[in-house]
């Protein structure tokens, strides 16, 4: 008998993770747009009303109902370090630091996500983990050595980047085991609505912000709000629900990849040899972390002979 997972449910995790993964690099590109108009505070209030607005539309919809009082906790956690320290955080951090020191300090997070899994939920660490982890993590190296030649890092930034990648693991974290009594949906929804009154005090600098930032930027920020918040965080829960928190930390490691190939088609920064090469080492090294041992079993692969009586 086979005791696997249906092939059908790895897939539908394996495609929403992949959602995730494209959509959280397509941010990297417009919180750069948007950061030119709008401040830290203001940038994240306004990404996380327009993710609020559109999960609880949808909510209502679906009539999931509110969490349960067992999930709450994880919610409320996850929403305040994920959803609102994270995004102020990193949206700062972003404009003391180049793009590329940016992601290699932020891409410390997948591993805080594997130790704090391994320590807090019993998460195992087998060695195609650790081993993709680490290919990965070289990976991620390379492409923030080889974007950060400009001298534009500081102190400040790296130390922002940091908290940011802390706030992003325990927000995971955190997640995880609220998906084991809430839907994808109801933990997204009202962890986005945490994060979002958190980052109220911000509202006063949002609405002077607002009225005078051009177009383009005021747009990259809602798309912030609806893809890359609303749709990519549902996914990542719909995944992560379905996987333990390392594998899935792992699979982020994808994004400086695609961050660079944005980068190029979108803002037209042709990457070098080196970067490329990074680029190749982060998706090698979620193929691996990803990928999954497989057994013989002698007992089914081994008829049983018949006795003749």
């Amino acid at each position: 008998m086979n005791t696997s997972p249906p092939r059908r449910t790895e897939l539908l995790a394996a495609g929403a993770a992949t959602v995730t993964v494209v959509l959280w690099a397509s941010a990297f590109v417009s919180i750069r747009s948007a950061g030119a108009a709008y401040s830290p505070g203001a940038l994240a209030l306004g990404r996380l009303l327009a993710g609020t607005v559109v999960l609880g539309v949808i909510w209502a919809v679906r009539r999931e109902g509110w969490p349960p009082r067992a999930a709450w906790r994880g919610i409320a956690v996850s929403g305040v370090l994920w959803f609102g320290f994270y995004m102020v955080v990193l949206n700062w951090g972003e404009q003391q630091v180049d793009a590329g020191t940016a992601a290699l300090v932020v891409n410390v997070g997948p591993i805080l996500i594997a130790l704090l899994g391994a320590r807090l939920l019993g998460d195992a660490m087998p060695p195609r983990l650790l081993a993709g982890m680490s290919v990965s993590f070289a990976g991620a190296v390379t492409v923030g050595l080889s974007m950060s030649g400009g001298g534009g890092s500081s102190l400040l930034g790296v130390v922002l980047c940091l908290l940011a990648a802390v706030g992003y693991a325990g927000g995971v974290v955190a997640q995880k085991p609220a998906l084991g009594r809430a839907s994808a949906l109801q933990v997204t929804t009202f962890g986005c609505l945490v994060g979002a009154v958190l980052c109220l005090p911000f509202a006063g600098q949002l609405v002077r912000e607002a009225a005078k930032a051009p177009l383009s930027a005021t747009l990259n920020m809602v798309y912030l709000g609806v893809f890359p918040t609303a749709l990519a965080f549902t996914t990542w829960a719909y995944a992560l629900a379905r996987t333990t928190a390392g594998r899935m930390g792992a699979t982020t490691y994808a994004v400086p990849a695609l961050v660079v190939l944005m980068s190029w088609l979108v803002l037209g920064e042709v990457p070098g040899a080196l970067t490329l090469a990074g680029g190749a080492l982060c998706l090698a090294g979620v193929a691996v972390s990803r990928s999954q041992r497989r057994t013989v079993r002698a007992a089914v692969a081994e008829p049983r002979p018949e006795r003749a009586l």
